[in-house]
């Protein structure tokens, strides 16, 4: 049992919470890159990967590890995108706060994601069996760089309405 849930429906829970963070923050990327701003798929993508995070940590194996310090890197992430959004309202130097701690977090849940592919899918799991392998760590690069890349589109193209340099919404 995992806070009153039994464990495998809990980490199937988990699962689908990040698969939803990862959707929903692909959506939230495409509005910026788009010049919008996805209210809703922003809240969905804010409160999916927050949950993705916080659910992973009383999951076994148990102890501060690697997995643990990337929810712990998200979460503080995350803290800022919702600051930056929600309470800042994307003003000044707010919004590209914004733009760079979401599509941050959303690449931490990718990197999981590959992570974990790499580990459970058997075509996955030959190609790269220690995760040290070439086709890992191409996986690993791709998400990175286009997050990266991304990252830098949606600076350059996102200004929503009422977030201007300076300006600041009640």
């Amino acid at each position: 049992m995992t806070w009153g849930i039994p464990t495998p429906a809990f980490l199937t829970l988990h699962v689908v919470l990040s698969l939803i963070g990862i959707a929903t923050g692909l959506m939230v990327v495409f509005g910026m890159l788009t010049r919008r701003r996805l209210a809703g798929w922003t809240a969905a993508f804010l409160l999916t990967t927050t949950l993705t995070s916080v659910t992973g940590f009383p999951l076994a194996p148990f102890g501060f590890d690697p997995p643990r310090a990337i929810g712990v890197i998200s979460l503080v992430l995350l803290a800022a995108a919702i600051g930056a959004l929600y309470i800042f309202h994307l003003s000044g130097a707010w919004r590209w706060i914004y733009i760079g701690t979401a599509v941050a977090a959303l690449y931490l849940n990718m990197f999981v994601a590959v992570v974990q592919a790499f580990q459970k899918i058997s075509f996955l799991q030959a190609l790269a069996a220690t995760q040290s392998e070439y086709p890992f760590l191409l996986a690993q690069v791709v998400v990175l760089a286009a997050l990266v890349v991304l990252g830098i589109l949606a600076v350059l193209r996102f200004h929503p309405a009422g977030a201007s340099p300076g300006s600041r919404r009640a």
